[in-house]
């Protein structure tokens, strides 16, 4: 089970920035003085994330109420500063007359707030209060199996490996009714402080205000998304109506339906966002085996978390770019810590914006984790090819730009590259015949999470704007994951249940579109890179490990950071500047061709 994964940048951090007296800027609106500002806040918000950062990593490494205090102390002053800045820059934005560099840091920090608290006095305090209460209560969740107490890491372990439907509906429903239901009044608390906030800023909502981050109006956006789900949406429903059925046949029809939605515990993940943790539930005789597990692998290897980090290195290395730096394994969290409560979920740090790289992870020796670490080192890599850029270009492209530079080089994860490190013998690699079973293995995380991706900003996005009211807050959720995931919950749920707080995310006030936009862009950049390299093979067999002109143009992209629109970097690695679900769907065409076979007969849908 693969984590969902988020990137620690000191602009993501810090936007939040600090703030120079609103006197200093307020004698004149004049391109001028609008860079005499941005280069102040440039300055400013640089100092605060210095500390900032260092106050986030100890809470989320250290969770207590010490340091929870200090998250919120340093969140508050942060946050006031950062809507002062952005208040600022809106004043500046219309002057005429503007440099294009000028105009486009000014956009950024009026934008690029996570949640902005209004001017009321006490609000940012009471905002960052409620978020780290919100991040703290999930760090410190629990589920229970058989009256033992489990950890949020070691239960989302259970749920891919277990295949007794009564104990995945005890772990599910404890997960959630522990962990989110006490979550509820505090989120719906900070959700009217947030848009208060966003409102004062001249965003119609906090979702509205997420949305305009892209070059592109928020309309636009959501179009966007809405037309590449559409794309994708044929291969999903034939993924899903495989999966039914080979759900239904194991557990029988009492248990699973064969027709209609999949009960969601069934899908070997917490939140059935990826399923490839039953692909031996659902993998077919004779094509299902791919005849290797990687987790048999880095076990028998004797892999342990910081050899298995030192792999991930070695991919990025090998394409011309610089050794990690010998800080990163002092100062970055690899296991979870015996003593003490901490955030396990996956993330990439750079403490100082120039080279204090780090991961935050509780690595476990399995196939799940190992494509993890050569995700989260892509968000390393990245930040320390744009540390040379100005503070707010110190990002990627857009937000699914970070995420996608570590997924493709996941999707880069294959049997040849396996056999380049020495992990597979090359006599126990798969034959062509095996290609389905690769295939169908990816699609089970790749595919499926596609609607979810979905769901997670599409539930957001009506919480803000209030089509989605507290009232309704779980209805509208499970509404959600039926119409466009096809999955329902294993137990009833009310209104007393705060479903969607079971999911990282929604605690945390991440945005999820970064992770929605990099299932879809790492197949451009992925094609791209196989291109090339001159791969000649199947392109779901490609490796273009130990390439140093994909190395070099990678790199290249990477050093833009956020200076340029994001079609432009797009552009330059792929030839193309539009996101476009085609080359995932070329991708996985000799899958859909087998699935629709395999589901003749079958009333797909649900």
């Amino acid at each position: 089970m693969k984590p969902f994964l988020a990137t620690v940048s000191l602009a993501a951090l810090a936007l939040v920035p600090a703030s120079a007296p609103a006197a200093q800027t307020a004698a004149a609106l004049t391109p001028e003085a609008a860079r005499a500002f941005v280069a102040a806040a440039e300055k400013d918000l640089h100092e605060f994330g210095l500390i900032g950062a260092r106050a986030a990593w100890v809470n989320e490494t250290y969770v207590n109420d010490d340091t929870d205090a200090l998250a919120t102390y340093f969140g508050a002053i942060g946050t006031e500063k950062g809507v002062k800045y952005a208040k600022e820059a809106a004043r500046f934005a219309a002057v005429p007359g503007l440099d294009a560099d000028t105009k486009r840091k000014l956009d950024l920090l009026r934008g690029s707030l996570g949640l902005a608290a209004p001017d009321t006095p006490g609000a940012a305090t009471e905002l960052n209060t409620l978020t780290t209460r919100l991040q703290s209560s999930y760090a410190k969740g629990r589920a229970s199996l058989d009256g033992k107490v489990l950890t949020g890491d070691d239960v989302e372990a259970l749920m891919g490996s277990t295949r007794d439907p009564k104990k995945l509906a005890q772990m599910w429903q404890s997960w959630h009714e522990t962990t989110a239901r006490p979550m509820r009044a505090d989120y719906a608390q900070m959700v009217t402080i947030a848009n208060q906030g966003a409102k004062e800023l001249g965003y119609a909502d906090t979702g509205a205000m997420w949305r305009s981050r892209f070059d592109m109006t928020p309309q636009q956006f959501e179009a966007m998304y809405d037309r590449l789900l559409g794309e994708l949406k044929p291969l999903y429903d034939q993924l899903h109506c495989y999966t039914r059925t080979k759900l239904s046949q194991k557990y029988g029809a009492a248990v699973q339906p064969d027709s209609g939605p999949i009960r969601a515990d069934l899908l070997g993940n917490m939140w059935a966002q990826e399923w490839g943790n039953i692909y031996d539930v659902v993998a077919p005789p004779g094509v299902g085996d791919i005849g290797y597990s990687l987790t048999d692998l880095l076990v028998a290897r004797k892999y342990d978390p910081v050899k298995m980090v030192r792999a991930g290195e070695g991919f990025y290395t090998s394409l011309g770019m610089a050794p990690l730096p010998a800080t990163f394994f002092t100062r970055s969290q690899l296991v979870r810590p015996r003593d003490r409560d901490v955030v396990c979920h996956a993330s990439a740090w750079n403490v100082d914006s120039k080279d204090d790289l780090r991961i935050k992870m509780c690595i476990k020796p399995n196939a799940d984790d190992f494509v993890t670490i050569h995700h989260e080192l892509g968000h390393n890599y990245y930040q320390l090819a744009y540390n040379q850029q100005s503070t707010l270009y110190q990002d990627s492209a857009n937000d699914g730009f970070h995420e996608a530079v570590g997924d493709f080089i996941a999707l880069s994860v294959t049997p040849e590259y396996l056999v380049q490190i020495g992990l597979l013998d090359r006599s126990k690699v798969p034959s062509a015949d095996k290609d389905i079973g690769l295939l169908l293995r990816q699609a089970m995380d790749k595919v499926a999470f596609m609607p979810f991706g979905y769901v997670v900003d599409k539930w957001r996005w009506g919480v803000f704007d209030g089509s989605i009211t507290p009232a309704n807050y779980n209805a509208a959720w499970v509404d959600l994951k039926r119409k466009y995931q096809g999955v329902v919950p294993p137990v009833a749920r009310s209104e007393a249940d705060f479903d969607p707080g079971a999911k990282f995310h929604i605690p945390g006030n991440t945005t999820y579109e970064r992770y929605f936009l990099a299932r879809v862009l790492q197949f451009q950049f992925y094609k791209a890179a196989c291109d090339m390299a001159g791969w000649q093979g199947p392109l779901h067999r490609c490796s273009f490990y130990g390439n140093k002109e994909v190395g070099k143009r990678l790199n290249a992209m990477l050093a833009t950071g956020l200076s340029k629109p994001w079609p432009d970097a797009l552009e330059a690695f792929t030839g193309t500047r539009e996101i476009s679900g085609k080359p995932m769907l070329d991708y996985f065409a000799p899958l859909q061709a087998w699935l629709q076979q395999q589901n003749a007969g079958k009333l797909c849908g649900w």
